[in-house]
């Protein structure tokens, strides 16, 4: 059996997440490999919708312009109840402080394909065919057995593991970490196809006594994605799906004629509502669906599982570097699985409440959703707090070890742990640069920009320093730190560094042949 050489990261799972891990691990300088059992990515339509908050932070490794490009920003919503269709504009609300004020609609395989080509650009293969069979710790290293395609298996060292493998996810199981949680009882039907005498342009929502049917526009790998909810007591139930089903369903579901035809794919599953025990158990770490599932409500699981892996690349990378301490990737846990347990109790009332016999909820869904949703939908304030919600924009890591507040903070806009907003422009696109990134607000002359080089010096290749002058919400002398993945990790009012300095020797410390004497 081959040996290879030792490397910093290993990646199991080609998928978005997987693809986003290793996107950053390389903007790093981090010596990995990604591998997939699967022979090739996904061709299906799956993941359907990319949030604001991961166009942000996919931002700096050059492939959201393409993914804007690809997909769909101007996606209306009709509401279909009995006897009534409710059209909101839900999608269009916008917000001030990004450059992404929409929900991108993309299919899950366009968002796998432009990925995957910015890593090929890059120099780096993505083994697919290649199965991780066995993992096992071996003091400074994990120890993962490869298989490929053609039978031979090889043995890989690595100082940290990461499964993005999904829900089987094999390096969970081969960590030892519980996937704890439920199935839903109902069966769903799932179809790429086209359907004619639907209104082009919207993502359509019927919601009846009988279930809920959805479709939403794609584009491709066919015009339409529909999602129902198989009802009970089909005769048909333990056949393999076809369109003759599919289309008994829509006729149930739908007043108006659909007339559906050419299929892509197609399938029935049911859904889960699971969350690991641990994001990590020693050099294995879990991110996506390896380390939560639920259901599609909101679009926030591939978003979440992107968001994951941009949380953690850059922390292993620099622990991998000797650059920051092994305490940092202790805040992958305690900054990402408040997020999951949030996601996986946020679809679950809402798919239940989607879903539920009650008949007081199926009341709320048929009569009360039609006359509150357009009154709803008329105030600005509250269609921008549900979209600074479902867009995630709102995660923040204030509770983190690695999140601190210095003295004199400003009393309104981000606090240490908040998400950086663009505002003023292109604020994003100053700090995209690998590594952490200092912010000076106020007047230029408070700042002696040489002796904050001199009290930073030995940094300079992961500490970036910027002067904002007086625009915006820098008018008052201020200075914040933002990490390398867009959050706020200290704030303070005033010129004084002191605080600032302490931080940064504690997270990203001198090398110690250049330690002050």
């Amino acid at each position: 059996m081959a040996a290879s050489e030792s490397l910093d990261v290993l990646v199991v799972g080609a998928g978005p997440t997987g693809l986003a891990l290793a996107a950053q691990l390389h903007a790093y300088g981090a010596r990995f490999r990604i591998v997939d059992r699967h022979l090739d990515r996904a061709r299906e339509s799956r993941a359907l919708a990319i949030q604001a908050r991961t166009l942000e932070a996919l931002a700096p490794y050059g492939v959201t312009d393409e993914l804007v490009a690809r997909g769909n920003r101007a996606v209306q919503l009709r509401m279909h109840f009995p006897g009534r269709t409710v059209r909101l504009p839900a999608f269009d609300i916008g917000v001030a402080d990004t450059p992404y004020p929409f929900l991108l609609f993309l299919s899950q395989a366009e968002t796998e394909r432009v990925l995957g080509g910015h890593l090929a650009e890059a120099g780096t293969t993505i083994e697919r065919g290649t199965e991780l069979v066995e993992l096992t710790a071996e003091g400074d290293h994990a120890a993962g057995r490869l298989r490929h395609r053609d039978g031979a298996e090889e043995i890989v060292k690595a100082r940290y593991v990461v499964g993005c493998d999904g829900a089987h996810s094999t390096v969970r199981n081969q960590a030892g970490i519980g996937f704890e949680g439920h199935a839903y009882p109902q069966t769903f039907l799932l179809a790429d196809l086209e359907v004619d005498e639907l209104e082009k342009g919207a993502a359509h929502a019927y919601l009846t006594k009988a279930g809920m049917l959805f479709f939403f526009p794609l584009g491709s790998p066919a015009s339409w994605r529909m999602l129902a909810i198989r009802p009970p007591g089909t005769p048909d139930a333990e056949r393999p799906v076809d369109v003759r089903q599919l289309q008994a369903v829509v006729d149930r579901y739908v007043s108006d004629r659909l007339h559906l035809r050419d299929p892509v794919w197609m399938t029935d599953f049911r859904l889960h509502n699971r969350g690991a025990k641990s994001y990590r158990a020693g050099r294995a770490f879990l991110a996506g669906d390896a380390a939560h599932i639920h259901s599609p409500a909101g679009g926030q699981g591939m978003n979440t599982g992107i968001q994951d892996a941009l949380n953690l690349g850059w922390k292993l990378a620099l622990v991998c570097q000797d650059a920051a301490p092994d305490a940092l990737l202790d805040t992958y846990e305690s900054e990402r699985a408040p997020v999951g347990r949030n996601v996986l109790h946020f679809t679950d009332r809402a798919f239940t409440i989607a879903t539920s016999p009650n008949p007081l909820l199926r009341l709320a869904r048929t009569r009360v959703a039609p006359r509150l949703a357009p009154l709803v939908m008329r105030l600005p304030a509250l269609r921008a707090a549900a979209f600074r919600t479902i867009s995630e924009l709102a995660i923040h890591y204030r509770r983190s070890p690695a999140t601190a507040e210095g003295p004199h903070p400003r009393r309104r806009g981000p606090r240490a742990g908040d998400r950086l907003p663009d505002t003023p422009g292109n604020l994003h696109a100053m700090t995209a640069a690998p590594g952490y990134h200092l912010l000076l607000g106020g007047p230029r002359e408070v700042w002696d920009t040489a002796r904050i080089v001199a009290a930073t010096r030995g940094r300079n290749h992961l500490l970036h320093i910027h002067t904002l002058g007086m625009s915006g919400p820098w008018r008052g002398t201020t200075h914040c730190l933002v990490r390398p993945d867009g959050y706020l990790a200290y704030r303070a009012g005033g010129a004084d560094l002191t605080g600032l300095l302490s931080y940064l020797d504690r997270w990203l410390p001198l090398p110690e042949a250049e330690e002050p004497h």
